[in-house]
């Protein structure tokens, strides 16, 4: 129990507090059980999240309202190509149609169920079962990510070599060191939004990005 302190989120210090008590209860309900029955649970969890995307961002999906407003602040044509990268659920698709209702939305994701899950609840998006890193990012007008702090760097690196000028990048709470912000954005309640225009990149160069939130008018 004593572990849960050392993580670095509530959520997983909240995950680690109820593992164990978890699994006590569990040795006493299923103690006659087979020991087939104990690696289910490991082999769902494979499927459901495969070993290989591990080292992306965790299950969080991204606030209904989290994205609002960035439409002030980005002006996309109709019809623009708009991918969520690692999609998840679909979550991050559903924010991005509140704000570009006739965008193109399309997602990648590398679970197989996940991927399901979205394709049946945002079908009015183009979602396909794959790798992030691999799908090349040089035809979409804007990609959106909800990644950790330790891809950013991938991430930063990926937009520099493939997305092209008058393009943007995205990222929910968490910023991409080396570029250089165009916007932050934070809703009520939201965690923040980092905006970055591909046409202004600059590793280390340039001033701090302009702060909005939903009682400050963007221009």
């Amino acid at each position: 129990m004593g572990l849960a302190l050392l993580a670095t989120s509530r959520w997983r210090r909240l995950m680690i507090a109820a593992g164990f008590p978890l699994s006590f209860a569990l040795s006493g309900l299923a103690s006659g059980w087979s020991a087939v029955w104990w690696l289910l649970p490991l082999v769902l969890l494979a499927v459901a999240y495969p070993v290989r995307a591990w080292s992306d961002a965790p299950l969080f999906p991204t606030g209904t309202t989290a994205l609002d407003g960035l439409d002030e602040l980005i002006d996309l044509p109709a019809g623009a190509r708009v991918l969520d990268a690692g999609c998840g659920l679909g979550h991050g698709l559903q924010a991005l149609r509140r704000v570009w209702p006739t965008a193109g939305l399309e997602g990648t994701e590398w679970s197989r169920p996940w991927r399901l899950i979205a394709a049946l609840r945002c079908p009015w998006a183009r979602i396909r079962q794959g790798d992030m890193w691999a799908q090349s990012w040089a035809h979409h007008d804007l990609v959106y990510l909800f990644q950790r702090p330790e891809s950013m760097p991938r991430a930063v690196e990926k937009a520099q070599r493939e997305m092209r000028p008058g393009s943007w990048l995205v990222s929910l709470e968490f910023e991409a060191k080396g570029l250089r912000p165009h916007a932050r954005l934070q809703q009520p309640g939201q965690r923040p939004v980092w905006i970055y225009a591909i046409r202004e990149t600059r590793p280390g160069t340039g001033h701090g990005p302009r702060d909005h939130d939903s009682s400050v008018d963007p221009s």
